[in-house]
């Protein structure tokens, strides 16, 4: 009889293991969780199985595919970690078996109107990190064994991998989404004007948030912005899109940099409280020659003319946004005259783990001649990048007085 148990728990593992291969292979997130946990009913004959991902703030769980218990995914169903069966799962990452259901040990209703008697839970972990919580459960009394326990685990693991897996492709093809959909592909069109710009993710940590922003102002006047928030992905992008869409609303209520960025600054600080981020932010007034700038920890523009390599712009950068409250803010002004240009960049343009900040911008300065926009952001690019992949975002604009 061993040996039958033995051969029996061998036949489910290779069922288990042909099944997740071959769902890897073509199924996306949800299917693939759908597929695994029909299997799974299956494999351990259950009623319910449910996994439940932890969110974004890593406070909650919340219901992402279910078999038999399909309402808690319809639903939204979320429970704070720490709350019920499944909360104690992933507080305590280890499995938990409850034999009789009740509303004493459960909070979900679901589990109670379903009529489940008896449930088993284990924790999704990835790379010692939790991300979720497998359960499944029977209407009839039962105690699980350790061969049980094993087997959701296994599961749970896989799962664990392949939703990892997943969810990093799906997290980097939303934010090129988001960052394609929130950069204006071409910087807008404004006569006397000649200007270009460059988005380049990083191949480190994908897309972030880095941005670029030229427009027109109620005044006439033209605003000119480059920012960066710290992190990477979705979440920055997120942030970036957000603090790039309230600098446009600021910019038109005041031609003040200083004044826009502190505005802004105080929106970060109440809506943003965990982001920072630095933003150069200029104004540049009808006839094109006045430039104000204010700068919140950004790197310093690079002015060009035709006659004499770049040079940066002594301009001392306040504060970056969301470092402290009520940081104060100053302006600097600066002429361009005609066929002069300005050039702005992102850290990961000229930083680099073997040469310093202040080397690699006196590198972009000296190979900057001021000429066509896009040839000036080409140039930079060849310069700084030549073949190599990014290491880190790069957001540049040119601007070129013609």
């Amino acid at each position: 009889m061993a040996e039958s148990g033995v051969r029996s728990s061998d036949e489910k593992l290779r069922r288990l293991q042909s099944i997740a291969d071959a769902a890897l292979s073509r199924l996306g997130v949800e299917e693939l969780l759908v597929e695994l946990l029909d299997r799974t009913r299956d494999l351990l004959n259950a009623d319910t199985a449910v996994i439940l991902l932890l969110d974004a703030g890593g406070t909650e769980l919340v219901a992402t595919a279910a078999k038999g218990l399909e309402e808690e995914v319809q639903q939204g169903f979320r429970l704070r970690v720490g709350d019920g069966f499944a909360g104690r799962v992933a507080s305590e990452a280890r499995p938990i078996a409850i034999e009789h259901v009740d509303h004493s040990n459960v909070v979900n209703p679901l589990l109670i109107a379903k009529g489940v008697s008896s449930v088993l839970g284990v924790p999704m972990i990835n790379a010692g990190r939790l991300i979720g919580v497998l359960h499944v459960g029977v209407l009839t009394h039962r105690q699980f064994t350790d061969d049980d326990v094993e087997l959701l685990q296994l599961v749970a693991d896989r799962a664990s991998l392949a939703t990892q897996a997943r969810l990093s492709q799906l997290d980097r093809a939303t934010t090129v989404a988001l960052q394609n959909s929130l950069l204006p592909a071409r910087p807008a069109a404004i006569p006397g004007l000649d200007v270009a710009a460059r988005y380049i993710p990083g191949t480190d940590d994908g897309v972030g948030g880095d941005w670029y922003d030229l427009f027109t102002l109620p005044s006439g006047n033209v605003g000119i912005a480059i920012g960066d928030v710290a992190g990477s992905g979705l979440r920055a992008a997120v942030v970036m899109g957000r603090i790039r869409s309230a600098l446009r609303a600021y910019a038109m209520e005041t031609d003040d940099p200083a004044d826009v960025l502190t505005r802004l600054d105080r929106k970060v600080q109440r809506f943003e409280p965990d982001a920072m981020a630095t933003v150069l932010y200029g104004v540049l007034n009808v006839d094109l020659r006045n430039l104000t700038l204010s700068s919140a920890g950004h790197l310093p523009p690079i002015f060009v003319t035709d006659r004499a390599p770049g040079r940066p712009l002594n301009i001392t950068p306040d504060l970056p946004l969301g470092a402290h409250r009520d940081a104060p803010r100053h302006n600097i002004h600066a002429e361009i005259s005609r066929g002069e240009c300005l050039f702005l960049y992102t850290d990961g343009l000229v930083e680099r783990r073997n040469r310093s900040v202040i080397a690699g911008i006196n590198d972009l300065a000296t190979g900057l001649i001021c000429g066509p926009a896009d040839t000036m952001c080409a140039t930079a690019l060849a310069r700084l990048l030549g073949s190599e992949p990014a290491p880190d975002d790069i957001a540049a604009l040119a601007v070129r007085r013609v």
